[in-house]
């Protein structure tokens, strides 16, 4: 396997096993997810309520069982756009190729247990996808504003950072562009920061200090601020932190630095009423705790995505994206095989295809982008050469 096949197969397997896990504990406190589950999570679990299909507030959703959810079904769909189009994307390859993928092709959705559209299955913000581009004809790099802002867009552009592998400049860019079509303010924001980690950590020979570093020189605003925020407050620690009080404790602690800049509130179901609204302050959640998860853990796979979905919240997104940072920089050796066979298995999807097949894009992308440099340089060389010429 080529490095940047196994860097491909290990971001995408990684964020789907963080998802999985995740998604079995989205929306809930980290108390009662101990309570329900009689302590931490230390694995794939089942759903939340076993009677799902009729239970409140989570139905009609079969979360839990290994089931991969929205994030990863979203993160499939764009990595079947750049495998058709072998090209960087821009907010119009989402009206034109991501769009009909969502409400043209009926494909099986675990956690409805059936086959459906992936329209069916997406969270009200992604469904804001659709209604924008394909009903109201909006300029797609325009679409994402009005939308509710949040991590939607986020969560599924890790092969954005494949695809501008050891670019984070290039992926912050590009991930701008194509969630125009879909967020605004933070949540876009936050789409280009992930995607430019994503960049850096796959790039050869990549460290924790890379990834870092690349966050803090492309974000802006609040993300910035959440961002520099974890980083001070985390990114000193000598020892991983391990031991159930342990970890009790920097949840608690990762919720007190990131809760100035996060706009939900303290109760997750009971949002404060200028949640998700555009803002120069504010950055989503997900992000800076992924980052906080990862750098406390020292970018060990297993114990930072277990820690990131003992969170609670947003459980699945932040896995999703501790999860790919880890394996990104890690390899795909470090994503547990026992859990990502179950997770293929139970959401009957080829998870590991998937990184191939993005991979097999990206190459061709990664040649292109070398055959302009090459010829950027020669520019350059003769350009510089005419005006020595002419001083």
């Amino acid at each position: 396997m080529s490095w940047l096949e196994d860097r491909a197969v290990a971001v995408i397997a990684g964020a789907a096993v963080g998802d999985a896990l995740g998604g079995a504990v989205e929306g809930w406190m980290p108390e009662q997810i101990e309570e329900r589950h009689g302590g931490r999570v230390t694995g794939i679990v089942g759903p939340w309520y076993p009677d799902w299909r009729a239970a409140r507030p989570i139905a009609p959703y079969h979360k839990g069982d290994g089931h991969i959810t929205d994030d990863t079904l979203m993160t499939r769909a764009l990595v079947e756009v750049y495998a058709k189009r072998r090209a960087h994307l821009d907010a119009y390859a989402v009206a034109e190729d991501l769009v009909p993928l969502m409400i043209g092709e009926p494909r099986w959705i675990p956690e409805l247990d059936s086959t459906a559209l992936l329209l069916q299955r997406v969270f009200l913000a992604e469904k804001w996808i659709v209604a924008r581009l394909h009903y109201g004809h909006v300029d797609p790099r325009e679409a994402g504003v009005g939308n509710i802002v949040n991590c939607g867009a986020a969560m599924y552009v890790a092969p954005i950072g494949i695809a501008n592998a050891g670019n984070p400049a290039g992926a912050y860019a590009e991930a701008i562009d194509v969630t125009g079509a879909h967020q605004s303010s933070y949540g876009r924001e936050a789409a280009g920061v992930f995607a430019a980690m994503i960049a850096a950590a796959v790039a050869p020979g990549a460290t924790l200090d890379d990834v870092v570093r690349a966050a803090l020189d492309l974000s802006h605003d609040g993300t910035a601020e959440a961002l520099r925020a974890v980083v001070e407050a985390f990114g000193g620690v000598s020892e991983p932190v391990s031991g159930d009080d342990a970890e009790r404790d920097l949840a608690r602690r990762v919720r007190e630095v990131v809760s100035p800049f996060d706009s939900v509130g303290s109760e997750y179901r009971q949002m404060s009423m200028d949640a998700r609204r555009p803002s120069r302050t504010k950055s989503i959640e997900e992000l800076p705790v992924a980052l906080a998860m990862v750098l406390t853990h020292g970018g060990d796979f297993r114990s930072s995505v277990l820690a990131a979905v003992n969170y609670g919240r947003d459980a699945d997104s932040i896995a999703v994206m501790a999860g790919a940072l880890c394996a990104a920089l890690g390899g795909s050796a470090v994503v547990p095989a026992e859990w990502l066979d179950e997770i293929e298995s139970a959401s009957r999807m080829d998870v590991r295809e998937t990184g191939r097949l993005m991979a097999a894009a990206a190459a061709d992308i990664l040649a292109a982008d070398h055959c302009r440099a090459r010829a950027r340089s020669v520019f350059l060389s003769e350009w510089l050469d005419s005006a020595d010429a002419d001083a």
